[in-house]
């Protein structure tokens, strides 16, 4: 059986950490998709349409770029010949992170997620993100929080 794992990035060291467990997990033949969720939910406060496709278009070149940047650290750094039968798929969406993350975890039956906690500092950095917070609580596959 493929064992699938989501790993949600935002581009943070917690989410590169998340991603080099995927792969230390993963089965031999498994796929990992690396998912980056554009958060477009302010771009509807917008009332210039024009504007707000201009914003949306940079964000999702800027998700393609980073999506694709991880994939590759992930190549370079963990790998080493051990991803040969492992496939990682880019995949950017758009939308409120955590309804995301767990959309996708239903229509991709993703059997297990592994997620950064939040990159915040200060007394923040001691309690888990709201994303992944809502992401536990609401998925249906085994979630492991990696800080």
């Amino acid at each position: 059986m493929t064992k699938k794992i989501l790993v949600p990035t935002d581009n943070s060291k917690q989410a590169e950490k998340a991603g080099e467990h995927a792969i230390e997990i993963a089965d031999l033949f498994g796929e990992i998709i690396l998912l980056y969720v554009i958060d477009t939910d302010y771009l509807n406060e917008l009332s210039q349409p024009d504007l707000k496709e201009r914003l949306r278009k940079k964000l999702k070149d800027e998700g393609k770029q980073a999506v694709e940047n991880f994939r590759q650290k992930l190549e370079d750094a963990k790998c080493e010949g051990k991803c040969k039968n492992v496939e990682l798929i880019p995949l950017i969406k758009e939308g409120v992170p955590a309804d995301v993350i767990l959309k996708t975890i239903e229509e991709e039956e993703i059997d297990q997620v592994i997620i950064g906690k939040s990159g915040k500092s200060g007394i923040t950095k001691l309690l888990i993100g709201s994303t992944a917070n809502k992401v536990i609580k609401g998925s249906k596959a085994p979630v492991n929080v990696i800080s």
